[in-house]
């Protein structure tokens, strides 16, 4: 390509604009390698990232988060860097897979957000960037839940608890938290845990007294072994699909944790 800097990254511009984002990379990217440390080889490269984030598509969001990740490093003072930051969260924001799948993206989409809020708390985009960090975290919450659910199904009751105090001690401001009251108290049933069985159930009618769930407590008293412990018309925890099996840990026996 015969063009300078300059009259690549113009070209790129004008196809940026008209969403032509693969023709346009390669203007941008022309522009950013053949004068990298230019001011129109700086604006390439930061625009060759944002025509791989629009194009969209997963292995775009990996390659976009690459090139702004590049910038970045190579140019960390830059008056962009709050933009970049939060534009490498969106990428892997946009890779973030459902509640029943694996969420080591979402993990570090939340980790790249709070960078955002720490780094650049005065920013245009940390208001924004407070919003994703709901988002991310309501998607965490539920994977939690899914996977409890799960493992309550196939009767690996100590797996299932930890699970559900998960989803209420790490994410206590997400929703279902009334939901994981009510299983967390029905697994702690199943392995005679009578006292916490109780104190999740107390719980779930004082913090959410009208939810659904309420009306789904087991009756009788579980320390007398008289109860009923699944609640009327909902046999097994709510769940959307099977998870993905996860591997235990080295010391952990493979019985205990499903997923």
């Amino acid at each position: 390509m015969a063009l300078s800097a300059e009259e690549a990254l113009t070209q790129g511009k004008e196809l940026l604009e008209l969403g032509k984002y693969r023709r346009a990379q390669e203007y941008l990217t022309h522009a950013f390698e053949i004068e990298p440390n230019s001011a129109s080889g700086r604006e390439g490269l930061l625009l060759a990232s944002d025509a791989l984030f629009l194009d969209g598509g997963s292995s775009n969001f990996i390659k976009a988060e690459s090139k702004y990740r590049d910038f970045l490093n190579r140019f960390p003072t830059s008056d962009k860097a709050a933009y970049v930051q939060f534009q490498m969260a969106n990428c892997l924001i946009k890779r973030m897979r459902k509640p029943d799948r694996d969420q080591s993206i979402s993990l570090q989409a939340l980790a790249a957000l709070n960078e955002v809020l720490q780094l650049y708390p005065d920013s245009e985009y940390a208001a924004q960037a407070r919003e994703q960090v709901v988002l991310v975290r309501q998607n965490l919450a539920e994977h939690e839940f899914v996977v409890g659910a799960f493992n309550f199904r196939f009767r690996l009751y100590p797996a299932a608890i930890q699970r559900f105090r998960t989803v209420l001690d790490e994410y206590p401001e997400t929703e279902g938290q009334d939901k994981a009251l009510l299983y967390l108290g029905l697994a702690q049933l199943k392995v005679k845990d009578w006292g916490n069985a109780l104190d999740a159930f107390n719980r779930l009618r004082t913090e959410y007294p009208d939810s659904p769930y309420v009306a789904k407590i087991p009756q009788g008293r579980p320390e007398a072994g008289k109860v009923e412990e699944q609640p009327e018309g909902e046999e097994q925890p709510e769940g959307e699909e099977q998870p993905e099996a996860e591997e235990p840990a080295e010391d952990e026996p493979a019985e205990e944790e499903a997923a």
